[in-house]
C-alpha cells in the first residue's frame, strides 16, 4: 500500500513523541492526526477516517488499554501499541484487547515505519469487500464475511475485529487441525513464539459468546497441537 492518502492517528500524551512521531510519518508520506489521551483518540476517530492508530500505553484520562478496548468495540482501525514496558504480559494485554503489532520504547523510526507498513498491507485482507459476497452456514450458524455480522440459532452474535476473524478462519478451513502458531500468523499476521496464549484467551471468548448455541461445540481444542471447526 502506498501512504498517499493515508491518515494515521498519533495517540501520546508526550509532546515531543507527537511531534517527532508526525515529522518520520510525514516525511513517508502519511497524513498525521494527533491526541493526547485514550478520551481524545475517541473523539478523533469519530471526526477523521484514520487508516491505523499509533497508541502509547501509558496515558493520563485514559490510558492504551481501555482506549484499545474502547476502539476496537466501534471500529475495525489497525492498532500499533506502542509501549516502553517490554514485559510479555503487557504485549499480551495488547494484543489481547485487539491491538494489530507492538513497538517497545525505545525504537528506531525505520522499525516503526516497517511495523506501519507491514500492518497497513493486511489491511484489505482484513476488512470486508462489499462485492464479496463472502458466506459460510452451518447448521445453528451463518457468518457472513462482507457484513462481518454472526448469527448463531435466532440472534446475531457481537464479536470484536480479531474474534470474528479467528472465528473465519476455523470455518473456512473447517476439519482442518490448524497450531496456535498458523492462527496467530494467519489471523494475526505475524510468525512469532511465547504469544499462543493470545489465541487460547480469543477461542475462549468465542466459546463464551457462543455458549447458549448449537454451535459451541463446533470449534474443537485439539491438544498438544492447536484448534480445528468440525460439525459433529
Amino acid at each position: 500500500m502506498k501512504p498517499g492518502g493515508v491518515s494515521v492517528l498519533v495517540v501520546d500524551d508526550e509532546d515531543r513523541m507527537r511531534a517527532l512521531l508526525r515529522i518520520h510519518l510525514e516525511r513517508e508520506g502519511f497524513q498525521v492526526e494527533e491526541a493526547a489521551d485514550g478520551s481524545a483518540a475517541l473523539a478523533a476517530l469519530e471526526q477523521t477516517a484514520a487508516n491505523l492508530v499509533l497508541l502509547d500505553l501509558m496515558m493520563p484520562v485514559m490510558d492504551g488499554w481501555a482506549a484499545c478496548r474502547a476502539i476496537r468495540e466501534r471500529w475495525d482501525v489497525p492498532i500499533i501499541v506502542l509501549t516502553a514496558r517490554a514485559e510479555e504480559y503487557d504485549r499480551v494485554l495488547g494484543l489481547e484487547l485487539g491491538a494489530d503489532d507492538y513497538v517497545v520504547k525505545p525504537f528506531s523510526p525505520r522499525e516503526l515505519m516497517a511495523r506501519v507498513r507491514a500492518v497497513l498491507r493486511r489491511v484489505p485482507g482484513k476488512r470486508p469487500s462489499p462485492a464479496g459476497g463472502e458466506q459460510l452456514t452451518f447448521p445453528g450458524l451463518e457468518i457472513d464475511r462482507p457484513r462481518r455480522s454472526v448469527t448463531a440459532g435466532t440472534r446475531s452474535v457481537s464479536l470484536t475485529p480479531k474474534e470474528f476473524d479467528l472465528l473465519w478462519y476455523l470455518a473456512v478451513n473447517a476439519r482442518r487441525v490448524l497450531s496456535r502458531e498458523q492462527l496467530l500468523e494467519k489471523v494475526w499476521g505475524w510468525s512469532f513464539m511465547g504469544e499462543s496464549r493470545t489465541v487460547d484467551s480469543h477461542i475462549k471468548n468465542l466459546r463464551l459468546k457462543l455458549s447458549d448455541t448449537e454451535a459451541a461445540g463446533y470449534i474443537h481444542t485439539v491438544w498438544g497441537i492447536g484448534y480445528k471447526f468440525e460439525v459433529v
